[in-house]
Order: C-alpha cells, then sequence, then structure tokens
C-alpha cells in the first residue's frame, strides 16, 4: 500500500487511545480486503453535508466498499451539495444563535445543520422538480424501485448537470451511481425526500407500492448477504442509528428466522461513535454486545473509535488510500 504524507503522518503521531484505535481499525480494514474480503459501510448523522464525498467517492471507486447502509439524510444531502454548495451558508457561531435568529434563517430559506445551513430553494427544490417526474415516469410504466435507484437514475440520467457546483469526484453518490453499488436506506421516509413522496401519495398523484418498502430493503440485503459472505463480509459502521442496526441485524435474521445455520457471522467491525454506553442507547454499545446478539462471533476483530465521525472517518479513508 503507497503512502501519502497523510499516512506517514497518522503513523508517525497516532500511537495511543481513540488515535491508535483509528490506526488498528484502518489496518483491520486493509487486512480484510488483502483477504478478498468485501466492506459495509454505514453513513449515520450529517457525513454528506460535512462532505464525506470528498474521501468517500474515492473509497468507492478504488473498489475499498462494496455495499453502503445510509440514512435518507445521507442519500439525499450529497446530491444537495452537489447541486447547491454554493448557496450553503456557515454559522459558526452557531451556539450564540437566539430563538430569534433561528426563526429568520428559516425565513431567508436555510435550514440549519450544526454549523452549516442547506438552503431549501437551491437545494430542495431543485432535486424535487426532477425526481417527482423519475417517480410518476416509474409509476406509468408500472415500475418500482427503491429509494437509492431513484437517486441513480436522477444522477446518471444528466437533468442536473447545468447545476453542478463541486467537482464531480466529490460526489460519492454519483460514484455509487456509476457503479450501480448496493445499497440500503432504511427509514428513508424521514428524510426530506421521503416527505416529499409521502406527500403526493397523500395528495393521490403517486402510489406507495412505486417506492419499495423497507421490508424489501431487508431482503434485497440478506440475499446480498448471502451471495456474497463466501470470503467474509466487514461492517465499518459510521455513527449509529438506523443506518447501522438495520443492516447488522441481517445475520441473526438469517440464522435464527430463517434457520440458514451456516450463515457466517460479519468478518470485522469498527465503528466510530461518540454515544455514551451506560445510557442504555445501543448506538453506544460496546462491540462485545452484538456477540450476545448473534451478529458477531468472539473471534470477529473488533474496533471502537469513540470520537468525531467528521475528523476520524476521512482520515481512516485517507490511511486506507495511501495519501
Amino acid at each position: 500500500m503507497s503512502k501519502g504524507p497523510v499516512t506517514e503522518f497518522i503513523e508517525r503521531h497516532f500511537k495511543h487511545f481513540n488515535s491508535a484505535a483509528l490506526v488498528d481499525a484502518a489496518k483491520g480494514y486493509q487486512a480484510q480486503l488483502d483477504k478478498g474480503n468485501k466492506m459495509l459501510v454505514t453513513l449515520a448523522g450529517a457525513m454528506s453535508t460535512a462532505e464525506i464525498g470528498k474521501s468517500f467517492a474515492e473509497m468507492i471507486r478504488q473498489d475499498k466498499v462494496q455495499f453502503i447502509s445510509c440514512t435518507g439524510a445521507n442519500l439525499e444531502e450529497d446530491v444537495m451539495n452537489l447541486v447547491a454548495h454554493t448557496h450553503y451558508e456557515r454559522v459558526p457561531h452557531y451556539r450564540d444563535l437566539t430563538a430569534q435568529d433561528e426563526w429568520d434563517l428559516l425565513e431567508r430559506g436555510l435550514n440549519r445543520v450544526t454549523d452549516t445551513c442547506i438552503p431549501e430553494e437551491e437545494a430542495f427544490r431543485r432535486i424535487q422538480k426532477h425526481i417527482v417526474k423519475i417517480w410518476k415516469d416509474a409509476e406509468a410504466a408500472g415500475e418500482r424501485y427503491f429509494p437509492h435507484e431513484y437517486m441513480y437514475k436522477l444522477l446518471l440520467s444528466g437533468v442536473m448537470e447545468e447545476y453542478y457546483e463541486i467537482d464531480l469526484k466529490d460526489s460519492w453518490m454519483y460514484a455509487a451511481a456509476e457503479k450501480n453499488l448496493p445499497m440500503v436506506v432504511p427509514g428513508w421516509e424521514d428524510s426530506t425526500m421521503g416527505n416529499i413522496f409521502a406527500s403526493y401519495v397523500m395528495k393521490g398523484e403517486l402510489k406507495a407500492s412505486t417506492m419499495k418498502s423497507g421490508i424489501e430493503y431487508m431482503g434485497f440485503i440478506a440475499d446480498w448477504y448471502t451471495k456474497n459472505t463466501d470470503k467474509g463480509v466487514g461492517f465499518f459502521q459510521i455513527g449509529g442509528g438506523i443506518a447501522g442496526d438495520f443492516p447488522i441485524c441481517v445475520v441473526p435474521m438469517l440464522y435464527q428466522d430463517m434457520e440458514m445455520h451456516d450463515i457466517p457471522f460479519w468478518s470485522y467491525f469498527c465503528q466510530i461513535s461518540d454515544s455514551t454506553t451506560s445510557y442504555g442507547s445501543y448506538s453506544g454499545a460496546v462491540p462485545n454486545e452484538k456477540i450476545t446478539w448473534g451478529k458477531l462471533d468472539k473471534d470477529t476483530p473488533k474496533f471502537i473509535i469513540e470520537s468525531d465521525a467528521t475528523i476520524v472517518a476521512p482520515l481512516v479513508f485517507a490511511y486506507l488510500l495511501g495519501w
């Protein structure tokens, strides 16, 4: 593996505590790829708005990730960043905002994600105009697709090229669309595009069945896992929540509920987490807890990096890319 200045810096300075865990996890990830194992990566939080595409897109292009599980927000927010980047506004003093300041942002059509505001008109509405047509065309043709497949169609159609405001190589969704990378987007309905789709259903302009469901997503990932676990499938989890909870339970589902007792456990597990274990949250559970749920084997390589994912994930990806 090539070693650029970022990789050399990490190896020289990241020696203890969470920095050492980062190096161990990255080396474990690389070991999985060296064995010919596949890797599933999950995206929670606002990783797309944090512009994870600057590193994650190259991970996809270099075949260092074979499956993605992400929230509906991450699915759409990478595309929003692609078509509306120059209209975003940073609010570095967000901790000082009053209720009136927040209301003023709303009045200006700016939806705040911590220190970054997403512009409603340039981001949401630009996508809505084109994605609704794709939904309606599919329904008219009697076709049904998953949420991510509609987004792939949108990107590959080229209808939004006039709006592109970042280098296309920094969009992880475009990289995924080019490869038709398998993906699940559990709980997609709570995203902006999910809300918009629901509104068209409630108005009687679209059928709910035109969008494939979460149960079908579970069947999709179960089928993919069964077909791709001959050498092993690793699990790299960024954050917590449904993006991680949904795909990891495919193993106990296949073993316990489908009674496929020869199904292998996940071959590697790493989570970047800032959740507190003692509060009873699944997101904060240490990896060993997953052994009791039939997700990980006692010998599965397990790592947890307790830090900010917007700092850690790009460094892990940079290490794996030899930057």
